[in-house]
Formats: structure tokens, sequence, C-alpha cells
């Protein structure tokens, strides 16, 4: 496959996307395949049934290989799932009086990942917070810059190896290797966020089936990174519950008369079922079903907001939340949960797309559209890396304009 070529897999619990696309301008991606197929043997974004899982992923990536008349080998996959955790490190070396270049910005950090890791976890992120050269603190890109002692703080992203492990089994199967493993929250945040946004302060949410994934970015970098276990199928089966309906139908249900908020519905609006052990359809109150959707909307948000909270960035947010994934779809969550954070918040979806993008326009697909940029930044940086280390200018950024997005790249999230 032609190397400006790139694949990600958004493995899901309700949906597995594989997307094939090339950056044919800067920041414009061309959608060259698509394959998107039903979730099996997934859950809360672990693998529960092997076999089942890798038929899905096999499955995605045949009819993107279809739709694009290119065979895949090796692609971005992204990860979500309660067993992913962080914790932050710091990195320090050594630069000896002279200009400090990218090759040091790689030692610092992996200096920081040398940090104690359980065996049975495995690091999926470094992500560069912060440079302190010679003591002199909140340097963004030291590069270029004299020193003698270069220091970095990294938020480090870890999940549990056997769950990894299971994942990358499931698309190995499928004939296809496993490049990297990006974060939900990382690869919606690379396509729904300004950088206005990631400079101020905000917290990207992207609730899909099975979880609710999130990152809070200030002055432009990742700060902090958390997996909550709920999300929409919550809710489906809070109604499939409360109205003694199958799954499917609750889902259905939820789609067509599903809103977030009770008191924004009209009293007189009913609807018809037909719930279990019940011969005739039953007519149910739309005010009811917005009660049961509404309770569980607002527990996923208070759990958002404990984990805001924790982080201790909860003051830090001016820019507020942008809100992604297929659940973000529910009509009126956006001022539900203005009101239960307190902050600005706006729903976000992939933009500046060409080609296959019919089915692309929706929130459901933000982390299936950042993988491909995420693939992008990470093919230019593979790329640049020999070069990058031949670099002798004060200033190496100017000598290459790549080399600019190349660092912020870099400085953003090293994987």
């Amino acid at each position: 496959m032609d190397d400006s070529i790139v694949v990600g897999i958004d493995v899901g619990t309700t949906k597995i996307c594989t997307l094939v696309g090339r950056e044919e301008a800067p920041g414009k991606i061309r959608i060259l395949g698509v394959g998107i197929e039903p979730s099996q043997g997934i859950k809360k974004g672990a693998v529960m049934d092997m076999g089942a899982a890798a038929q899905a992923v096999a499955r995605s990536i045949d009819k993107a290989e279809r739709t694009s008349g290119l065979e895949i080998d090796s692609a971005l996959v992204s990860l979500a799932g309660s067993n992913v955790s962080s914790t932050n490190s710091r990195g320090v070396v050594g630069v000896s009086g002279r200009v400090i270049t990218p090759d040091d910005l790689v030692r610092a950090v992996d200096a920081a990942r040398a940090v104690a890791i359980p065996h049975n976890r495995e690091i999926i992120h470094v992500i560069q917070r912060g440079f302190n050269v010679d003591g002199q603190e909140g340097i963004r890109m030291p590069v270029g810059m004299h020193g003698y002692r270069l220091e970095v703080e990294t938020h480090i992203i870890t999940a549990s190896a056997a769950s990894v492990e299971n994942l990358r089994q499931c698309v190995a199967q499928a004939g296809v290797n496993v490049s990297q493993f990006v974060l939900n929250p990382l690869a919606s945040g690379e396509v729904v966020l300004t950088e206005t946004e990631r400079q101020m302060g905000v917290v990207v949410c992207d609730i899909g089936g099975g979880t609710s994934d999130m990152a809070i970015y200030i002055d432009g970098d990742v700060w902090h990174t958390a997996v909550l276990a709920i999300g929409g199928n919550h809710i489906s089966s809070d109604i499939a519950h409360g109205l003694r309906l199958p799954m499917s139908q609750a889902e259905e249900i939820k789609i067509e008369h599903g809103y977030a908020a009770r008191d924004e519905v009209a009293p007189h609006e009913y609807f018809n079922i037909k719930p279990f052990g019940e011969q005739d359809t039953v007519q149910i109150s739309r005010q009811d079903l917005c009660e049961i959707i509404e309770a569980r909307i607002e527990e996923i948000l208070s759990m958002i907001v404990q984990e805001i909270k924790r982080s201790g960035y909860d003051g830090l947010l001016p820019a507020g939340m942008v809100l992604t994934g297929g659940s973000s779809l529910l009509p009126g969550i956006r001022n539900i949960a203005s009101q239960v954070l307190g902050v600005p918040v706006r729903l976000a979806r992939p933009e500046n797309l060409l080609g296959m993008v019919d089915q692309l326009d929706s929130p459901a697909y933000s982390t299936s559209v950042g993988l491909l940029k995420w693939a992008t930044l990470f093919s230019e940086v593979a790329s640049q890396q020999v070069s990058s280390r031949r670099l002798t200018p004060a200033n190496p950024a100017a000598a290459n304009p790549t080399m600019q997005k190349i660092l912020s790249f870099l400085r953003r999230m090293l994987p």
C-alpha cells in the first residue's frame, strides 16, 4: 500500500469502523474506503468473545478493502475500556551546554517512561505536558535553546497488557498489523478541537455505546485522560427494563422518540409499543420515556464532573466541553450537559473531509476520522525522524517548515 495512504480501525462497543484515507491538503483528508460493521464480542471497550470480535473486525476490514480497492496490511487502532489508566512522571537528561535538539526531547521522554509499570500493564502513550531547562519552568518547546539540564513532565497512559493483546490478536486474525494503539478521546480531539480551545482549556468527551472517554487539554497539551465504563448502551438497557422491551427495540425507540430533557417534551406526545407478555400494543407517554433517559444522562454527566474535579483542573476550562460520540446525537443532551457541568458545551463532528463522507458526517465517527488524522501526523514523524537527527541550526523548525507541524505533534502526544 502507498506510504501516503493511512488506515484507522475504530473498534467500539456498538460498531467497528475501518477507514482508508489520504491527506490531500493541510487539514483535509480524502476518504478512499469505508467499512462499517456492527460490533460483536466487545463490551465496554474490551474483547469478551475473541471469535465473534475477530470476525466482526475482519468483515469491517474487508468492506474497506473492497470500497477502496486497496489491500490493508497495517492500521492504527482505537483503544478504550475501563482497564485504561494514567499516571504522571518526570524525566531528566543532561544537555552539556549545547543546543537542545529533538533527539534530546526523545531521550528525556524515554527517561520519564522508565517509571515502574506493573508487568501486566502496557504503555500506550507518553504525553509531554511541559519542559524545564536549567530550572526555568513553563517552556513549551525547548528545541533550539541552550541549556545543561532538560526536564520533561509527562502524562503516561497505560492499559491492561492482556486486553491490549486480545485486541491486537483480533486485528491480526484479519491479516492486519497494529502499527499503534490510540486512546479514543485523543483521536477524537484531533478532529473536533480547535487550537484556541486547546490553548484556553477544554475537555473533550466522546460518549460511545459502552464507554465515555474524556481528555482535558490545557495550554495546548493533554493534561488528564480517563475512560468511564458507562455509555449509550446503558440508556438503551434502562429503556428495555423500564418498558419491558427487547434491547433492539429499546435502541430504536431511543433513537426515534428519545430526548434528554423530560421538561422539554410536550405532555400530550405518545407512541405505541408492544411489551413482553402483551398481546396488543400499549400507548406510552414520551415524557415517561424521557424521564428514564434523563436520569441516566445526568448520571453519566455527574461521573464526568467527578472525574474533572478529581483531576484538579475543574476551574481551568474556560472553553468548556466539546461533546462527541454516537450518544451525543441524543436531542437535548447539550443543554443538560451545560446545566450539569456549569460550562459552555458544544457538539462536534468530523469536518474537512473529502470523498466517501456521506456516512461519516456524524459525531459517532469522530474517533474513526481522528485515527486517520493521527496516522497522517504519525507517518510524517516517522518519515522525518532520520533527517531531524541531522538538523543543526539553532531553530530546526525554521530550517524545515514541515518540522514545525511534526514538533507540535511530538510535543502534544509522543506515542
